[in-house]
């Protein structure tokens, strides 16, 4: 993972890797480049200026895992999300362009093997 990391491209993007579970309204977890996953946080998308990939071709949930670089900034701002009775930093898509569909495990579910979508339903995920 560490050699994966040190091979992004410089440029003015963070990373991103969507986290899709249907009960709740984050979008994913977001990274500064060269920064560890364990350093990434759980944002709510603001799609004003753009819209996510899977909104914008109506296939909700559909992009689970897909790691992106993704064009925008933190506004500052904190939104509130209910289904986890949580605060979540905001960040302001303006693009983004697919990396990968199947990047390298980042949660400890996909390294030690895979939990059924029940077991990890209300679960909450930090990456490693």
């Amino acid at each position: 993972m560490a050699q994966h990391i040190a091979a992004e491209q410089p440029g003015d993007y963070y990373i991103g890797r969507r986290y899709y579970k249907p009960d709740f309204k984050f979008w994913g977890y977001v990274r500064r480049l060269g920064q560890p996953w364990s350093t990434a946080q759980l944002v709510m998308l603001n799609e004003k200026e753009k819209l996510a990939p899977d909104r914008e071709h109506l296939e909700f949930g559909s992009d689970n895992n897909y790691e992106y670089k993704l064009y925008g900034y933190f506004s500052g701002d904190k939104v509130y999300e209910p289904a986890s009775n949580s605060v979540y930093p905001e960040f302001v898509l303006k693009g983004y362009e697919l990396i990968s569909t199947n990047p390298p495990p980042i949660f400890r579910s996909q390294i030690r093997g895979k939990p059924s979508p029940t077991e990890l339903r209300y679960t909450v995920e930090k990456p490693e």
